[in-house]
């Protein structure tokens, strides 16, 4: 009785979590709705946002062009992860800042980037007495256009960073807010000589003007700089005073002076019946997964649905929580670690029957099975987990939000399955579960030859590479490109398009529109924006010829849609995905397979492991590559291409683990060259299960999405669901094998 009244307990328990999980996602905490999922911040494709497009002033290199994008995709990071920044034509840049409720102040926020000088005392004595100066609604002191300075100690293009922060004061010992300035090496030169003369002159100011504007005047006073670091104290009492400082001398410090040309609220490139239809793809996809669970794992299956249900709750709360913006790529990321939390209960389950089918009780085959699998769920979870780390540190933009949404997921879900399956679990035991009925056993295991046909693998693996090599070189032959680059990639054609005041702006007019430039022109991508307050829309193309817009517009004029030839404008907009970015989800991708070897390495004590893992992964990766490559007509690479290679290889890696934790386990016990293709063959086959059941069960929402998602959702949900599929087979026929043939190889050898 007693055990009852605990497994009731602790179910009511759980329950009353979920339920709470439920309230705060659906309904919020308070009259704000704190915690609900419409607080929920989503990105530029999922919810619209702030456009601001910036024009140059002056001259400019291309290297200072494609400097400036950068430095303002980093800043414009700062806050949403998810923005993108991107060259329009020949002397604008746009950016794109997702979730904006107030566009002004996100204006404000951002600033306008313009004019940076450091000038010294004298300098600035000189100029008030020169020319007539205003003090604005802040109290600064704002010199007039036509300013000019005798002389400046340094401008912007000497600030290597600035950043707010806080220190101890040097004389009171109290704690306050700063701003941290570094110069480059030119800028700390200046900046040593002028700070030794304002030291030397009593400690006299240096002036900080940004677009004509004094905005600090720091004293010199406690000795030169010569090192071209300095601190800027004193005057802010809040970090968010020192982080504005911090902001405007970094935007300041842009190589480029710009103004902004425009600004306006984008609605959602997704829109929202893709929301729509990924959410319902979504909960049919996981409503088949638990009644797959609970067919083929029964009363375990029940306890892992209650658990997932927990799982999905508190990960809808720890992105709120956090602030993460949700975008495509975010989304790919809660996918991925919905499926590791599967696989975490389905490796459970399985130790469980194993344990049954030796003869222990249910109560110790529960303890002993989460005993057993918990090695294999920490280092799967903990070498993705490493991925998503160095995404995030090295990574930009979309790479950021897919990192940050899957490290999250991947820690809530070992939780989950190591914690909220287990107390579930027991608690079903202590309600008289606790026969081996409700659990199933484990038959025995029929041992396959993996190590002796792996010839015929690697045989398919390579006519899997050769087709993906055959299709790039098509691609490149027919294209002049080896893929087929999206927008995102490759750029092309903006077309803004005003209706008359008596036409809306529906679902069907957009597709209407759509299938006028599908028709009219020679593009194949076509995607359709909405701008807020304004009955327009904005329709991002390939790159259109004079005679693709001489056709589209005689196509718009003449149909019956409230269109005039003076309301459709054009012009043409560079790859929002820069090649600084290309370049660090490269670099990340590739530091994140070195960090995931060594820590394979370290943590199975063999190299043999580690390097069979990253080349499996490069396997998934290289077919995934070949969908891509051979499906170009119809899958076009975009920012979800990131996405989807990132997904693979953290599915890749996790998938390979628990088939090397099994060898790992089985090598204890069996020792020996003429062994170890035995352990080979026999840990494979133990897992074979594991790694289908959880290729499945990532796959029902993965196909869901194919069978109910948008177009751009299809895109992505393909290549995904075909990585999956490859990760199942590399996890059973490549990965082992390889490990096979490394540590045949150096048997006996000192290599470790």
């Amino acid at each position: 009785m007693k055990n009852v009244k605990r497994g009731l307990l602790h179910i009511a328990i759980i329950f009353a979590v979920i339920a709470l999980f439920a309230v705060t996602v659906f309904i919020g905490l308070d009259k704000t709705h704190a915690g609900s999922a419409r607080n929920i911040l989503l990105g530029l494709d999922l919810a619209g946002g702030v456009s601001i497009t910036y024009e140059t002033v002056g001259d400019f290199s291309a290297g200072e062009m494609s400097d400036t994008v950068y430095k303002l995709q980093k800043r414009a990071e700062s806050y949403n992860t998810e923005s993108q920044v991107y060259q329009e034509g020949d002397n604008r840049i746009n950016v794109d800042i997702p979730d904006a409720e107030n566009p002004r102040e996100t204006l404000d926020k951002m600033g306008s980037a313009g004019a940076l000088y450091f000038i010294s005392e004298a300098v600035y004595q000189e100029a008030i007495q020169k020319y007539e100066t205003t003090v604005n609604e802040e109290g600064l002191t704002v010199f007039p256009d036509d300013v000019e300075f005798s002389s400046i100690i340094c401008d912007g293009s000497d600030v290597k960073d600035a950043s707010a922060g806080k220190q101890d004061d040097r004389t009171t010992g109290v704690s306050e807010y700063v701003v941290q300035l570094s110069f480059n090496a030119s800028g700390g030169n200046k900046w040593a000589d002028a700070t030794t003369a304002a030291y030397n002159n009593n400690g006299e100011s240096i002036h900080i003007v940004y677009d004509n504007t004094v905005i600090s005047s720091p004293a010199v006073s406690n000795g030169p700089i010569t090192d071209g670091e300095c601190v800027i104290s004193g005057s802010f009492k809040t970090h968010e005073d020192a982080n504005d400082l911090a902001t405007i001398i970094r935007i300041g410090a842009l190589p480029i002076e710009l103004k902004v040309l425009r600004y306006n609220v984008v609605g959602a490139q997704l829109g929202e019946e893709a929301i729509e239809t990924s959410l319902l793809a979504a909960l049919i996809g996981f409503i088949i997964l638990v009644i797959f669970m609970i067919f083929y794992y029964r009363l375990p299956g029940l306890a892992a649905s209650i658990a997932l249900v927990f799982y999905i709750g508190a990960v809808m709360i720890a992105i709120n929580g956090l602030d993460i913006t949700l975008t495509l790529p975010g989304i790919a990321g809660v996918i991925l670690s919905v499926g590791m939390a599967v696989d975490a209960n389905v490796i459970i389950f399985t130790r469980i029957r194993e344990e049954l089918a030796t003869g222990k009780t249910v109560k110790s085959a529960i303890k002993i099975g989460f005993e057993k699998a918990t090695s294999a769920i920490v280092d799967g979870n903990i070498t993705t987990l490493i991925a998503a780390a160095v995404l995030w540190i090295l990574g930009s933009g979309t790479v950021k939000g897919f990192a940050q949404t899957l490290a999250v997921g991947i820690v809530l879900s070992m939780f989950t399955a190591l914690y909220i399956t287990k107390i579930v679990l027991n608690a079903f035991y202590n309600l008289g579960a606790n026969t081996e009925k409700f659990y199933g056993i484990q038959k025995s295991v029929k041992v396959f030859s993996f190590v002796q046909n792996r010839v015929k693998y690697f045989i398919i693996s390579g006519v899997l590479f050769a087709i993906c090599i055959g299709g790039l070189i098509f691609n490149k032959m027919n294209m002049g490109q080896i893929l087929n680059y999206g927008l995102d990639f490759m750029g092309g054609t903006s077309t803004q398009i005003t209706f008359d005041s008596g036409v809306t702006i529906d679902k069907d007019l957009k597709a209407q529109i759509e299938d006028v430039f599908r028709n009219n022109t020679s593009t194949t991508e076509v995607t359709i924006s909405d701008i807020e307050g304004q009955n327009s829309i904005l329709v991002s193309t390939a790159e259109l010829s004079v005679e693709d817009n001489d056709a589209l517009t005689s196509a718009l004029v003449s149909g019956n849609y409230g269109i005039s030839e003076d309301n459709i404008q054009t012009e043409t907009i560079s790859a929002t995905v820069s090649g600084e970015m290309k370049s660090d989800a490269i670099v990340a991708v590739i530091v994140s397979a070195i960090c995931m070897l060594i820590y394979i390495w370290i943590r199975f004590k063999n190299l043999s492991f580690g390097a069979a893992s990253v080349l499996a992964l490069i396997h998934d990766v290289v077919v995934v590559l070949m969908v891509y490559a051979v499906f170009s007509k119809w899958i076009s690479v975009g920012n979800t291409f990131i996405a989807c290679m990132l997904t693979i290889v953290g599915y890749s890696i996790n998938a390979t683990i628990v088939v090397f934790d099994r060898i790992r386990e089985n090598m204890q016990t069996k020792q020996g060259r003429d062994q170890l293709e035995g352990v080979v063959n026999l840990s494979i086959s133990q897992t074979i299960s594991r790694s289908i059941n959880t290729s499945l069960t990532t796959a029902f929402m993965v196909i869901m999405l194919v069978i109910l998602g948008v177009d751009s959702i299809r895109q992505f949900a393909i290549p995904l669901l075909a990585g999956i599929v490859c990760g199942c087979y590399s996890s059973i026929c490549i990965a082992g094998t390889l490990y096979y043939m490394f540590k045949s190889k150096f048997w006996g050898k000192k290599v470790k």
